[in-house]
Formats: structure tokens, C-alpha cells, sequence
């Protein structure tokens, strides 16, 4: 083949690509989320949907793969085509804990993935039974030792078992853990009393913290949260050192041209401060963020560090 046809096929190349890019979206969106309807992550996913799809002209297809950690969700991502028609709901867990608790993935969270945009960030609630004769967090070290055939909790992901066992290191308890699909799942086993305990994320635990079937009894963020004035820090409930900033974001699967993740994120960062989204988040206790790119990979950097760090002291091993 001659020189000037080679030309003329790369040429026509590039400018084609450039096209699909400058067309983008031309067709519906999936976001995939690992885990059940009803978890945090699907309730988030679910508030921002309607102004994604019309601030993008296209339909924004929101697509359950629960289980396994969101490793089914996240390896799914990692091998699309990275053309921006599929995306990771990709939470603290599957992009920091799973690689610091599993020896071997079949994905890399840094290496398969573009980042897009932090979504929001939000402490997590440890939360009781309210029928549980349990008030602080004191009082809940004191009856887990006092019944110890009684002291298990509920756990959806990986975020929420490092924290839990965090938890014990520092108070001497020993929780075993019962695994569920959602953390909607998990609030659930609270309520049927089929867990004790549980550390999870504010949505699907907000109306039933309203209604007083279930009961707060502290935060793991360093200062208490406007949403949940009356929770005391981890720090103020007598367990220092217990901060556990939790977040959520959007990745795509790694080449993804830049254009695209560029049209994403500026889409992220405009729904999650519209009146209507920082209502339902506020309402959650979630705090909008909208962030960059090159943001979002220092926190995925910043929190590997620091779970691996945590999973080797707790031996932590889920494979």
C-alpha cells in the first residue's frame, strides 16, 4: 500500500474519532452500581439520573450487578469499551478497600479505570435496633461483651467492614460479621433483629433513623454533620482515632478519550449542585463535591495507602 493512502486511512481515522467524540452521547448511557436497589450507592445514582439524562440529551440507564464486593460491577467497567456508554458507580469499597483486602482482583482500580468525578462525600452512622437496650457507643461496647453470642453485624461492602473492624481493635470487641448484598439489605437485618450493629452509609438508613426504628448513635467524620446534629463524632462518643471520610464517584474504563471524561465530569459537577440534587443529598446527610479528575485519583491514591495499611494491621483477608 502506498505511502499516501497509509496517510489517508490515519487521517481518516483520527478525524472520525474526533467526530464520535464531538457527537458524544449519541445513545444511552449505563451506569452499572455492585450492589442491590435500595443500597446507598443505587439510592445516590438514582437522585442524580433524571437531570443527568436531560443535561445530556440521552438516557441514563442505571444497572444492578450486586455481589462479590462490586467486583462483578467494577471488572465489568474495567473491560467496556471505552467509548463513555459505560460507567462505574465506583464507591470507596470496590476502588480502595477491595485491593487492600484482596490479594488478587481482576481488575486494577488505578490502572483499569479513567477517573471522572467525586460524586459526594459522607460519614457513615453506626446505627442499632432501636428496641436494642443501647444508647452510645459506650453502652453498645458494654452489652457486645456482656453477650457475646449476641454480637454480629450487618455489612455490604468492604468500607463498611474495615471500619467495623477498626471498631474492635480499638474497643476489644469481637462482632461476627453477617454479609449482605446492599446496605439497604443491611439496615433491613437491623430492623428484623437479625444484626446488633451495623456501620453504614446515610441513605438507606435516613427514614428509618426519622421514624425511630432504628437508633444513631454516632458518626465517623471528624466534626459533627449538620443533617445529623444530635450524633456525636466516633471521638466524642469515647473512640478516638475512628474518621472514616467515605465517598462515592464516577470511572470510566481506562482510555477513555479525554474529551469524554471531560463532558462527563463538567455533567457530574453541574447536577450534583442543582437545587433539586443538593436537596435530596442534604436530606441524607451527603455532601456534593463535582470534583476533577486528577482530584478524584489522589483520594483513590490517599485511601489505598491507607486501607492496606489498615487491612494488614486487622488481617484483614477476603479472598
Amino acid at each position: 500500500m502506498r505511502l499516501a493512502s497509509w496517510i489517508f486511512i490515519f487521517l481518516f481515522g483520527m478525524a472520525s474519532g474526533a467526530l464520535a467524540q464531538s457527537d458524544y452521547p449519541s445513545k444511552p448511557i449505563r451506569i452499572v452500581v455492585g450492589y442491590a436497589a435500595g443500597g446507598g450507592n443505587d439510592i445516590i445514582v438514582r437522585v442524580m439520573q433524571p437531570e443527568m439524562s436531560k443535561g445530556l440529551g440521552q438516557p441514563v440507564i442505571v444497572e444492578n450487578k450486586p455481589g462479590a464486593q462490586s467486583i462483578i460491577a467494577a471488572e465489568t467497567v474495567a473491560k467496556a469499551a471505552p467509548d463513555g456508554y459505560t460507567i462505574l458507580m465506583g464507591p470507596s469499597g470496590p476502588m480502595t478497600i477491595n485491593p487492600a483486602t484482596y490479594s488478587k482482583l481482576p481488575y486494577d482500580a488505578q490502572r483499569d479505570f479513567a477517573p471522572i468525578s467525586l460524586i459526594c462525600q459522607f460519614p457513615l452512622i453506626v446505627a442499632v435496633n432501636a428496641a436494642l437496650p443501647v444508647r452510645s457507643v459506650k453502652e453498645l461496647i458494654a452489652y457486645a461483651k456482656a453477650n457475646p453470642g449476641k454480637a454480629n453485624y450487618s455489612s455490604s461492602a468492604g468500607i463498611f467492614q474495615v471500619t467495623t473492624e477498626l471498631f474492635k481493635q480499638k474497643t476489644g470487641t469481637s462482632f461476627v460479621m453477617i454479609p449482605y448484598k446492599s446496605s439497604g439489605e443491611s439496615v433491613q437485618a437491623l430492623l428484623t433483629g437479625d444484626a446488633m450493629v451495623t456501620f453504614v452509609d446515610p441513605p438507606p438508613v435516613t427514614a428509618p433513623l426519622k421514624a425511630g426504628t432504628v437508633r444513631g448513635l454516632a458518626i465517623t467524620s471528624a466534626t459533627r454533620h449538620p443533617s445529623w446534629p444530635n450524633l456525636p463524632t466516633m471521638a466524642q462518643a469515647g473512640v478516638p482515632d475512628m474518621e472514616v471520610p467515605v465517598w462515592t464517584a464516577f470511572f470510566a474504563p481506562a482510555k477513555t478519550p479525554s474529551a469524554i471524561v471531560a463532558r462527563l465530569q463538567k455533567e457530574v459537577a453541574r447536577v450534583v449542585h442543582t437545587a433539586e440534587v443538593k436537596e435530596r443529598f442534604a436530606q441524607m446527610g451527603l455532601d456534593p463535591v463535582g470534583g476533577t479528575p486528577d482530584e478524584l485519583a489522589k483520594i483513590v491514591a490517599r485511601d489505598l495507602e491507607k486501607y492496606t495499611a489498615v487491612a494488614k494491621a486487622a488481617n484483614i483477608k477476603n479472598d
